[in-house]
Formats: C-alpha cells, sequence, structure tokens
C-alpha cells in the first residue's frame, strides 16, 4: 500500500510561524511534523509514499529529499499553486496507482497504526473519526453501529485527517483545484463509505498554540 501526504497548503492559520517555514517543516519534540508521519508508515511497512507541495516546496524537498533518511521511497507531486484536497489527489493519482491508498493531513499528528485501516470492495473511503475536540465541538460526520459513516445524524465525530481511499473517488473529476469534502458527502449517500473510530492520541497541529502543546507533550514522553 502506498500513502499521500497532503503538505502543499499555505500554512495561514500557524502565521507567523510559516511566514519562513513551510507547517509540515514546524518543529515538534525536535522533529519537522512530516517527519512523524514518514517515521510511523516507515514502521508500519508502509514505505512508498508521495507528497504534494506547493507553498515554499523547495524547502520540503530539500529537507526530505528522497526519503531513505526515514525508511520511505518519496514521490514528489508539485502544484505550481495549491490544488485544495481533492485536487491535490487527482493530480497524483499517475503516482499513486489503482489501488487503495492511505491518505494524511500533513497538518495532524495521531498515534494510530494504518495498518488496522480495510476498505471492502463496494466502499471508496474508509475516514478515521475522533471524538470532537474542544476547538471544533460539532464534529464532522455520524458514525452508525455497523461502522458506515453519515453526512447527518449523531453522534458526531471529528475527521482525523486519516483515510483509506479507493483512487475511483476522484478519477473522473476534472484536472484543477476541488475540494474532497463534497465527493466524500456524495459517496455517504451512495453508502460507500466505512469509518474507523480511533480512540487514542490525536492532535489537529493547526495553530501555534496547539503545535506547542505537543511539542510539550512529546518531549515530556521523551524525558
Amino acid at each position: 500500500m502506498k500513502a499521500m501526504i497532503l503538505a502543499a497548503g499555505l500554512g495561514t492559520r500557524m502565521r507567523p510561524l510559516t511566514d519562513h517555514c513551510p507547517k509540515p517543516l514546524l518543529d515538534v519534540a525536535g522533529k519537522p511534523l512530516i517527519v512523524h508521519h514518514l517515521e510511523r508508515l516507515a514502521a508500519a511497512g508502509i514505505v512508498e509514499v508521495v507528497i504534494n507541495v506547493s507553498y515554499r516546496a523547495d524547502q520540503i524537498l530539500d529537507a526530505l529529499g528522497d526519503g531513505r533518511d526515514f525508511g520511505v521511497s518519496i514521490a514528489w507531486s508539485r502544484e505550481p499553486t495549491p490544488l485544495e484536497t481533492g485536487g491535490g489527489i487527482r493530480q497524483a493519482l499517475p503516482m499513486l496507482g489503482s489501488a487503495p491508498f492511505l491518505l494524511l493531513n500533513g497538518d495532524v499528528w495521531c498515534d494510530l497504526d494504518p495498518t488496522v485501516l480495510t476498505l471492502p470492495t463496494q466502499d471508496l473511503a474508509q475516514l478515521v473519526l475522533v471524538d470532537n475536540p474542544d476547538h471544533h465541538p460539532e464534529g464532522d460526520f455520524a458514525l452508525d453501529t455497523e461502522g458506515r459513516v453519515h453526512a447527518r445524524g449523531a453522534p458526531r465525530l471529528t475527521y482525523a485527517g486519516l483515510a483509506l481511499l479507493d483512487p475511483a473517488l476522484v478519477a473522473d473529476e476534472s484536472p484543477g483545484a476541488f475540494v474532497l469534502a463534497p465527493l466524500l458527502r456524495r459517496a455517504m449517500a451512495e453508502g460507500r463509505v466505512g469509518g474507523h473510530h480511533h480512540r487514542g492520541s490525536w492532535v489537529d497541529v493547526g495553530t501555534p498554540e496547539r503545535l506547542a502543546a505537543l511539542d510539550r507533550r512529546l518531549r515530556a514522553r521523551q524525558g
């Protein structure tokens, strides 16, 4: 299985930290945030990784190279301007191939073992969902007792920024910038999205304050 890390965003919520440093390279417990992803993928045996880049792309390429220092092999999908989540995936499909792949938002930290995710033949996605954090109390989607995800309903959970996707979810879309969420909702309406409720550690590293809190927590573990 291959993985794709979304790393092309501008990092506007993280300013001023991202004025001169792309968000994936912000330091967390002594290493760039994105390196935590790469190390966890390598530990799970997922070594073929596609990363899309746009804002300060050269800094990210220079820092990570071909990935061998982290136990993976990186293929780079460069976007002159950010293509949003769906468009970025659509552009990278030739690198990802036709088999389901793991998708990770570059700005989350999670201790999930990605090998627990599965995608039945009829499904287009399995989403990782977490309990709603204080900064997002309304959640995103509902997960029923049979493990199916719905756009509406209760109780609601938050999308963790990790998923197992079938490339067919975006393959028929026209190239260009578009977001992934409407395609997921359409697939939910067709009954083709499952969910995994992750009850371990997860952080949306979306603000300098949450970045600092994660850094303190991980350094405390190291100590």
